[in-house]
C-alpha cells in the first residue's frame, strides 16, 4: 500500500480544482480497502479524475483502486463481465473483444473507470442505449464500517447505488450485461444546417445505432453530424450516401473540433475501437485544457431546448470549443439524469475560461428552464438544491438510503451536501 500526502496538490484532469484531501492511499487488495475504509473518519473513492465537479473530492482521504488487478471474469451463462472499479473502460473494452463480447454502450474517453463513470451518470448515444450504469448487473461495496457488501438486480438499493455518485461507500468490482461482440462503422457528415436538423431532429438521432451532433450555437450549421452503425460485415464497407439531412460526407482526415479520432469514417471495425470517439493511447478531447457541462432535457423538447440555445449563440461562441448533442433512453436509476426520461443531452466542452463559463451557466440553465434540465453530475452546473429536488423525485429518498448506509458521513463531501444529502 503507498500512501501520497499531506497536501496532496492533487487536481482533477482539467486542473480547474485541486481536491480538498490531505492523503491518497494505493492499496492493492480489497482487505487494505477494508482496513482503510474502517479507520479513515471521512474517505472518498478516486477515479480517473476526469469529473470537473468536486463529486469524488473528500475532506480528509482519498483512496484509488488503480492498485488492485483488474482481472476480467465472464460469466457466458448470465452474459456479464465482472471487473475492478478502478479498471478503465478501455482496458475492458479491448479483453471483452478479444473473448467475443462487447458492451452494449461506451463514453466518448475509453479513459475513463467503470466505477466513476457509472457512478456519475455518464453515457454514451443511441435512442435504445441508456447511461452507463444502467449495463450494471451487480456492483460490489466496501461501506463504512469495512463490510463488503453485493447489490445486484435482486435488490431494490441498486437502482439508488448504481448512479450513486459515491456516497454508499468504495465500489471495488462492477458486474455488467455483455452481449456478443458485433461491428461499427462510423460515418460523418459536415455542415448541415440547423434548420434541417431541427426540423427532422427525431430522425437524424435515429439514424444510427449511436448519432453524435458536433455543433456550435453560434454557427448556422451543425460542424459534424457522426453515424455508428452496426454492419454485418468488416470486408464490405459499402458506399454512404454523399448527401443527408443536408450535410456532405466527410472522410474526418480534418476535424478541426475533434482531436486524437479514433476512427476513420467508412472503416468498419470492432465496437471497441468505434464506440469511443478517442484513442485509448492519447489524449482525448482537448486534453484537459478545458471545462464541461452538460444537460439532459426531456427528448420530446430537444429541438425547443436547442434552439434556446442558438438564442444565446453570440454568447457561447466565443468561449465555446464544442458542443456535442446525442440521446439516452430513458431509465429507472434514481439518481440518472436520464431517470424516467428518453432524453437529448446537450454536452458543452468549453475553452478553459472559468469565470466567463460561472457567469455563462446561469443563463444557458435559465433558457433551458422551460424543459427542466438535468446535470450531468460530474461536469459543472448552478443549479440549486430546491431545483434539484423538483427535477429528481427521488432525491430525498436517496438521500435517506445513504443515510441508512452510512449514517455519520464517512464517504460525504461538500458536493453531497450542496445537492441535499448528508446536510
Amino acid at each position: 500500500m503507498r500512501d501520497a500526502g499531506p497536501n496532496t496538490g492533487l487536481t482533477n484532469w482539467a486542473g480547474n480544482f485541486a481536491f480538498e484531501a490531505h492523503v491518497v492511499h494505493h492499496p492493492t487488495s480489497v482487505p487494505e480497502v477494508q482496513d482503510l475504509v474502517a479507520r479513515s473518519p471521512q474517505v472518498k473513492a478516486l477515479g480517473t479524475r476526469h469529473s470537473f465537479t468536486t463529486v469524488a473530492d473528500s475532506p480528509e482521504a482519498l483512496i484509488s483502486l488503480s492498485g488492485l488487478a483488474s482481472e476480467i471474469i465472464i460469466d457466458r451463462d448470465a452474459m456479464t463481465a465482472t471487473v475492478t472499479g478502478g479498471a478503465s473502460y478501455g482496458v475492458l473494452a479491448a479483453e471483452l473483444q478479444r473473448r467475443g463480447y462487447a458492451l452494449q454502450n461506451m463514453g466518448s474517453l475509453p479513459h475513463i473507470s467503470v466505477a466513476g463513470a457509472t457512478a456519475t451518470g455518464t453515457h454514451g448515444s443511441g435512442d435504445n442505449n441508456g447511461v452507463l450504469a444502467t449495463a450494471i448487473a451487480a456492483l460490489e461495496l466496501v461501506t463504512a464500517d469495512g463490510s463488503v457488501v453485493t447489490v445486484d438486480r435482486s435488490n431494490p438499493d441498486l437502482a439508488a447505488i448504481a448512479v450513486g455518485l459515491g456516497a454508499f461507500g468504495v465500489i471495488t468490482r462492477v458486474t455488467l450485461d455483455v452481449v456478443p461482440s458485433y461491428t461499427l462503422r462510423q460515418d460523418l457528415y459536415r455542415n448541415a444546417s440547423w434548420d434541417s436538423v431541427l426540423h427532422n431532429l427525431d430522425e437524424v438521432m435515429a439514424s444510427a445505432y449511436s448519432v453524435s451532433l458536433m455543433a456550435d450555437f453560434g454557427s448556422p450549421t451543425i460542424k459534424s453530424v457522426w453515424q455508428k452503425s452496426i454492419t454485418e460485415s468488416a470486408d464490405h464497407p459499402g458506399a454512404a450516401p454523399v448527401f443527408r439531412f443536408g450535410g456532405t460526407w466527410n472522410d474526418d482526415a480534418e476535424l478541426p473540433e475533434v482531436h486524437n479520432l479514433n476512427a476513420r469514417a467508412g472503416v468498419p471495425g470492432p465496437w471497441s475501437d468505434r464506440l469511443p470517439h478517442f484513442r485509448l493511447d492519447s489524449q482525448p478531447s482537448a486534453g484537459g485544457d478545458e471545462l464541461q457541462s452538460e444537460y439532459f432535457v426531456d427528448r420530446q423538447h430537444g429541438a425547443a431546448a436547442l434552439d434556446a440555445l442558438r438564442g444565446l449563440g453570440d454568447r457561447i461562441s466565443p468561449h465555446l470549443g464544442i458542443a456535442e448533442i446525442r440521446t439516452t433512453a430513458a431509465d429507472e436509476l434514481w439518481m440518472s439524469p436520464a431517470y424516467r426520461q428518453a432524453s437529448l443531452t446537450i454536452g458543452f466542452t468549453w475553452k478553459k475560461h472559468p469565470a466567463e463559463v460561472a457567469a455563462l451557466l446561469p443563463d444557458i440553465e435559465a433558457a433551458l428552464a422551460p424543459y427542466s434540465p438535468r446535470p450531468h453530475w460530474g461536469k459543472l452546473f448552478a443549479i440549486d438544491r430546491s431545483t434539484l429536488s423538483e427535477r429528481l423525485a427521488r432525491l430525498p429518498e436517496f438521500a435517506a438510503l445513504v443515510r441508512r448506509y452510512d449514517p455519520n458521513g464517512k464517504f460525504s463531501n461538500r458536493f453531497l451536501q450542496s445537492i441535499g444529502v448528508h446536510d
